[in-house]
């Protein structure tokens, strides 16, 4: 069979999505107020949506070609989604888990698609009160996506330990970077899948989980990364949604060139690794537990490494590429900025530390990165 791998317009694109806590502006505890949706999406038009929470919202840049330009188009976003909230007594809060947030204190957000979520997968719907970053790069042919799929299975591990922003969960330390992974680890249709070869395998998997009911269509496949079912991108999902915007642009800049280079791999017909599914999940783990205070799960040497190398050696990997993109020497600071001060994760405990284990710190200091 003759398959369509066109290269030519991969990763030449970028959008950034996030999703967003809404708080109260004075407790910044949660707030359900799906009125600050309505005022979001009336001065953001198509940059601002309702999600699954009226304690939530969700926000996309325009389509980006430069790094510069998605920190921009966020530093917008995030500032204007801000002032909206304002309006309403509210602010936003970007971070995988609000710190001391119950699912008790949201609602269904009113439409058919939540809807059937929830007739679907019950109370697990009504407790989605987890946040993510989602990073669209484009890709031209089907068939190159879902191949470029495959090669990207050992390294987005890494992505998740460095954007690890979820340590608290209604008021308790989990001791993870991302406890926001494991919660969501409850939906079957999350995590890695398995590698697929072609495109063929990939829509029968499709039609089979349509077949038992599991999703409707593909858009309902929430995994690390998947071909987007609106545009002709990869969507990276791995990521918690960062405060910092250093971190969102850093982890738009790997998940690009990983794309880019996994594409570039997948033209040449080079077979990815052969790792099986559970290695990957103990790396995904690994990473979700530790972010970069712990050693890593280095897939390609199949050894415990410590984080600052595994993290130095994708860099050394992507080198070429993120030159040839003229983002080397940014990526390469911010990667340093990461590793020497922390993850969110681990910048949310030295807060708590400070403030004596009262968490409303904490919830404070991530209103004001957020929107510095």
């Amino acid at each position: 069979m003759v398959h369509d791998l066109r290269v030519a317009a991969t990763g030449v694109t970028i959008g950034v999505e996030e999703e967003y806590h809404l708080v109260d502006a004075e407790t910044f505890e949660l707030a359900d107020m799906p009125e600050v949706v309505t005022a979001a999406v009336a001065v953001l038009g198509e940059e601002a949506q309702s999600e699954i929470s009226t304690a939530q919202l969700e926000i996309a840049t325009p389509v980006c070609t430069s790094l510069g330009q998605v920190r921009a188009e966020l530093a917008r976003i995030r500032r204007v989604a801000d002032e909206a909230a304002r309006q309403q007594g509210c602010r936003i809060l970007a971070s995988g888990t609000h710190p001391t947030g119950t699912w008790r204190e949201q609602r269904l957000t009113v439409g058919e698609r939540y809807r059937s979520l929830t007739e679907r997968w019950g109370l697990l719907a009504l407790q989605q009160m987890i946040t993510g970053c989602h990073v669209h790069v484009s890709v031209d042919s089907p068939e190159l996506a879902v191949r470029t799929m495959d090669h990207l299975r050992g390294d987005l591990p890494v992505l998740l330990a460095l954007s690890g922003s979820s340590p608290y969960w209604e008021g308790v330390d989990t001791g993870y970077a991302s406890y926001r992974t494991q919660w969501f680890a409850r939906w079957p249709v999350t995590g890695m899948p398995d590698a697929f070869g072609d495109k063929a395998t990939y829509d029968a998997l499709v039609a089979e989980l349509v077949e038992t009911g599991m999703i409707d269509d593909a858009s309902h496949l929430y995994w690390d990364v998947r071909p987007s079912t609106k545009f002709p991108t990869l969507e990276v999902r791995v990521a918690d949604t960062c405060p910092s915007l250093d971190d969102v642009v850093l982890h738009a800049a790997l998940a690009r060139s990983l794309v880019r280079v996994a594409a570039e791999q997948a033209t040449r017909d080079v077979a990815p690794p052969a790792t099986r599914g559970e290695v990957v999940k103990a790396a995904r783990w690994r990473a979700a537990r530790f972010g970069l205070e712990e050693r890593l799960l280095d897939i390609h040497a199949h050894v415990l490494r410590p984080a600052a190398d595994v993290v130095d050696d994708l860099l050394d990997r992507l080198r070429d590429d993120l030159e040839d993109l003229g983002d080397w020497s940014e990526v390469r600071e911010l990667a340093d900025q990461t590793v020497a001060r922390g993850t969110s994760a681990a910048r949310q405990r030295d807060v708590a530390v400070k403030a004596d284990g009262e968490l409303s710190a904490v919830t404070a200091a991530l209103v004001a990165e957020t929107v510095q």
